[in-house]
């Protein structure tokens, strides 16, 4: 099970109890906000997509939307999502719980959009559809998976 996986990544980083999990589904945006107690945009969601052979994890502030020539700049190749069985088999986890930890692949790597700097702490997921774990944008960074680099690919909603 994912979530066990992602436990036991931060069990070594003695940051097990941190990880929240909810009697409802976190499995959205929307849902996660509701069980987390927090606005939509806090809600730090973890995209995968197809670039070559591997994938690119992009976590993103949950109201941002991947702009697509900002993507296109920054990867070389047009925005392809993964399917719901390439994502399980690539990362590891589930659409719904996918998240940058704990994944052991080297083909999968991650990266952080700027969008979440906004905050002093987000909420990704932590491999399951109603689980999360709280922290910095430093400890996001700290603690994601084959972390490469911040990037500014996605916009945020107009005011």
């Amino acid at each position: 099970m994912s979530i066990e996986r992602v436990r036991e990544y931060f069990r070594t980083l003695g940051r097990e109890s941190d990880i929240l999990e909810f009697p409802v589904s976190s499995a959205t945006v929307e849902l996660a906000a509701q069980a987390a107690g927090v606005i939509p945009a806090r809600i730090a969601k973890t995209l995968s997509f197809l670039v070559d052979d591997g994938c690119v994890l992009i976590v993103a502030a949950g109201d941002a939307k991947v702009d697509n020539p900002k993507y296109k700049a920054m990867f070389h190749t047009k925005a392809k999502m993964l399917t719901p069985e390439q994502a399980r088999e690539m990362t590891g986890h589930a659409v719904g719980g996918v998240c940058p930890f704990g994944v052991t692949s080297p083909e999968v790597t991650t990266y952080l959009d700027v969008s979440l700097k906004r905050f002093s702490t987000v909420f990704p997921a932590a491999g399951s559809d109603n689980s999360a774990v709280e922290m910095t944008c430093d400890e996001l960074e700290k603690y994601s998976s084959n972390f490469v680099e911040w990037v500014d690919v996605c916009r945020l909603p107009q005011a």
